[in-house]
């Protein structure tokens, strides 16, 4: 069973904003596997389905970014997801728009919802795949990540959306490790 997780923040202002890249391949996961995300659960929004006869979960929990892992930490817990299936997607300054890293394991960097990932599972050795935003030029970084995206960036993260979303399946397909040779 592999636990799916996309980091963003739940309001419909969030909705096309940078710090909602973790949203948007879940989004994306979902019309690709026909797996609704909408059942109510443990502060998220989940949907399951079924790839290569194992069970998938898709998660997008709508507490806000920073309490994230208090959603995650349920999901591991009543399911008793092994933490080597448990995959957590999320935006990363320190990429540039439409660029992705996937890592076996690590540490949450300056993201505060992997901060929280990281904190309620009190362990960081979970794959995890970083969605390239880019750094601001001369604005705050926090209307950077939660304000409008100017067109330019908007083709270029829609284009690390969907190669994320690649890369899912790639892991689910295959394994990380190919998935990392492929993508990284």
């Amino acid at each position: 069973m592999y636990l799916i997780v996309g980091l963003g923040n739940p309001e419909k202002d969030y909705s096309k904003t940078r710090h909602n890249m973790g949203f948007n391949v879940v989004n994306k996961l979902s019309e690709k596997y026909n797996i609704p995300v909408n059942i109510k659960k443990f502060n998220s929004l989940y949907g399951t389905g079924i790839l290569n006869n194992e069970k998938i979960i898709l998660v997008k929990p709508q507490t806000y970014m920073n309490l994230s892992g208090e959603a995650v930490r349920d999901f591991v817990n009543y399911y008793k997801i092994e933490l080597d299936k448990l995959l957590v997607i999320y935006d990363d300054i320190d990429l540039e728009p439409g660029v992705i890293r996937i890592r076996k394991s690590g540490g949450p960097g300056t993201h505060n919802g992997m901060k929280s990932v990281v904190e309620c599972l009190n362990d960081e050795n979970f794959a995890r795949i970083r969605v390239g935003i880019g750094k601001p030029n001369n604005e705050n970084l926090i209307e950077y990540v939660i304000g409008a995206i100017d067109e330019e960036d908007i083709e270029k993260l829609s284009i690390g959306v969907t190669t994320a979303a690649d890369a899912v399946d790639e892991i689910l397909n295959n394994n990380i490790d190919i998935a990392m040779n492929k993508y990284n």
